[in-house]
């Protein structure tokens, strides 16, 4: 919830953009989600699917036993943190907030600005295709979560895994929305980095409008 704390008519004013939980849970995913894309790719490294492996500084655990403790430890850190998320997401409804409306004509308008370096921004309000990626990394952590089921778990979820196609999709799946989320990631510290005054909000929670914002 953006609201009102107090004015600087010399700065304009100072307003909240990102609730505690919110920057709390932001910062805990990012922990576990690079333990578990490191020993993921660890574990990937023993039965590589594809005619590449990642380098060893890249991984996390030192050997299959060690990527697989790691992997499940911060499986558990994601899980409950994403529960808390997205419980807090719809009882307080930040997700109908930030996140609606979604608009085919609104999210090919922004992508447009985007491409030409007209968009426009607006403290604490995410524009069209900000709202896109964030619902799609989202659903990518779910997809994540219920292969990683599948191939943790083959016998228990053998009807789950059955549903899509069996163990073998299970694992392309569950590397798809990994690199998904590394692809996320990736384009989201690149914007960290075009624009780093919004660095700062997500460890304060707040921001300044501009001039021009705080007079509309």
């Amino acid at each position: 919830m953006i609201s009102a704390s107090r004015r600087d008519p010399s700065r304009g004013r100072l307003i909240l953009v990102h609730p505690l939980l919110v920057r709390l849970t932001h910062w805990v995913n990012a922990i576990a989600m690079v333990c578990m894309v490191m020993s993921g790719w660890g574990i990937y490294d023993a039965t590589p699917l594809f005619g590449f492996s990642f380098p060893r500084w890249a991984t996390l655990g030192g050997w299959l036993g060690g990527s697989i403790a790691w992997h499940l430890a911060a499986m558990w850190l994601l899980v409950g943190n994403g529960l808390i998320y997205i419980g807090y997401g719809l009882i307080s409804r930040h997700f109908q907030r930030s996140f609606l409306p979604l608009r085919p004509m609104d999210i090919w308008g922004d992508f447009i600005a985007a491409l030409r370096f007209r968009l426009a921004h607006k403290t604490g309000v995410y524009n069209s295709v900000q709202r896109l990626l964030y619902i799609a990394v989202l659903l990518l952590g779910v997809m994540a979560v219920a292969t990683g089921l599948m191939l943790w778990k083959p016998v228990q979820f053998q009807t789950l895994a059955g549903l899509v196609g069996g163990y073998e999709v299970a694992r392309r799946l569950h590397f798809v929305a990994m690199s998904g989320i590394v692809g996320f990631t990736v384009v989201h510290l690149a914007l960290v980095m075009l624009v780093p005054r919004t660095l700062p909000s997500m460890i304060t929670g707040r921001a300044r409008e501009h001039a021009s914002e705080t007079a509309s």
